[in-house]
């Protein structure tokens, strides 16, 4: 074996001049770092990316086309799986858009609890992706305190139709199940225990030193390339775009409720971080309104199409049981039309198209997920950077592969 001394020996003449090669190294598509079953070759020189591309397929499970084979009942589960970490919101505009092709009309109570599932679920996102962000850069107790709440947003969930992450929650005309008796107190407790500890995570981590140099001035993606890329939601609004769907093309009862709207400006992984931050507090706050303001009502439409039957219509009469099979078996006609609902979700715009023959699946079914456009830009964004801040990037942006592989 042979023994250097390294205070004799040049490294540079043991590696064969290594500074002036590159290599390519592939991260993913099974790496901790990735997010999901991710690809990306990177052309290294050094630990500087020169060059990288991105691929993703590896979990494609084909949703729209099973959005063209199954009732539109059926298709509900399906919503579930593209960002499993906010699938309530999910189940809310698919349910949306199937009811713009028929043209209902929903309840107050049942718009109220739609709201309040499309805010929980936003702020159980965000602190999913602060806290794996952080975890990924190496604070792995800020990830605690997120994942508390988040726990307690799930139990808060699972009261409303006994799921915790894939909840299949809504239905066309209305939901699952109304919200239990005292809801709304319980709610209005875990926003205000939620805003103190997103106070402590503040304190725990924005102005850490360490935790500065590595997200500011990283992973830049400026207004203009946000513009280029299609960017939306928060990684937009961290770049400067002043676009949000709930107060720009508000549906539900977002007009009746007062928020803001965050924006930043450099486009960076900290300002990135940052906005969703406040857009959490900003969240609590609606959810605060909007458990003030539900009363008590109907949570279904009183459209015969889609109504589910109760149970003890189900059990006790043979018109109920009929109606209950055919249902479930053979589903519900839609009328011949096209409609396309867009919603701000947690990542940015989620929006279903569905083409409508007549029949009791869609004919044609699109579905847009936000992730499919931020990875787009990833390549750009890490450019010249280094491999850790590679890993930066992509936490900040936060992919959820369940909405690419669609």
């Amino acid at each position: 074996m042979k023994v250097v001394d390294w205070s004799k020996e040049d490294p540079d003449d043991l590696w064969g001049n290594a500074s002036d090669e590159r290599i390519l190294v592939n991260i993913g598509p099974t790496h901790p770092a990735m997010h999901g079953a991710l690809r990306m070759v990177a052309e290294l020189q050094g630990e500087t990316i020169e060059k990288s591309y991105c691929e993703f397929g590896f979990t494609h499970r084909a949703k729209e086309k099973l959005g063209e084979n199954r009732t539109y009942h059926n298709f509900i589960v399906y919503t579930d799986r593209l960002n499993y970490c906010s699938a309530l919101i999910n189940n809310v505009v698919y349910a949306m858009s199937v009811e713009k092709l028929m043209g209902i009309e929903l309840p107050e109570r049942c718009i109220w609890i739609r709201m309040i599932c499309c805010e929980l679920a936003r702020i159980t996102d965000h602190l999913i992706c602060i806290g794996i962000n952080a975890v990924d850069l190496g604070a792995f107790s800020f990830f605690l305190y997120g994942f508390h709440q988040r726990e307690e947003a799930y139990t808060l969930i699972e009261k409303l139709c006994g799921a915790r992450l894939t909840t299949s929650y809504t239905r066309i005309g209305g939901l699952m199940a109304d919200a239990p008796e005292g809801f709304e107190q319980e709610l209005q407790a875990w926003v205000v225990k939620t805003l103190a500890v997103i106070e402590e995570m503040d304190r725990l981590l924005s102005n850490n030193k360490i935790w500065k140099k590595r997200t500011v001035g990283v992973g830049v993606f400026d207004k203009e390339d946000c513009i280029q890329y299609s960017f939306s939601g928060p990684n937009a609004r961290a770049a400067g775009i002043d676009f949000d769907l709930r107060r720009d093309q508000p549906c539900m009862f977002y007009r009746e409720v007062d928020f803001e709207v965050p924006i930043l400006k450099n486009g960076d992984v900290y300002d990135r971080y940052r906005i969703r931050f406040e857009e959490m507090k900003q969240s609590l706050q609606i959810l605060q309104q909007c458990a003030s303001r539900m009363k008590k009502g109907p949570i279904w439409c009183e459209d015969k199409r889609v109504r589910i039957p109760d149970k003890d219509v189900v059990h006790n009469t043979m018109e109920g049981m009929i109606y209950h099979f055919k249902f479930f078996m053979q589903g519900f006609e839609v009328p011949e039309g096209e409609a396309y609902t867009q919603f701000e979700a947690a990542n940015g715009e989620l929006g279903f198209y569905i083409v409508s023959k007549g029949r009791a699946q869609a004919h044609r079914m699109r579905i847009r997920g936000p992730s499919f456009w931020h990875y787009q830009g990833l390549s750009r964004m890490i450019q010249g950077e280094k491999i850790a801040d590679m890993v930066a990037a992509l936490g900040s942006i936060n992919i959820i592969a369940g909405e690419l592989d669609r």
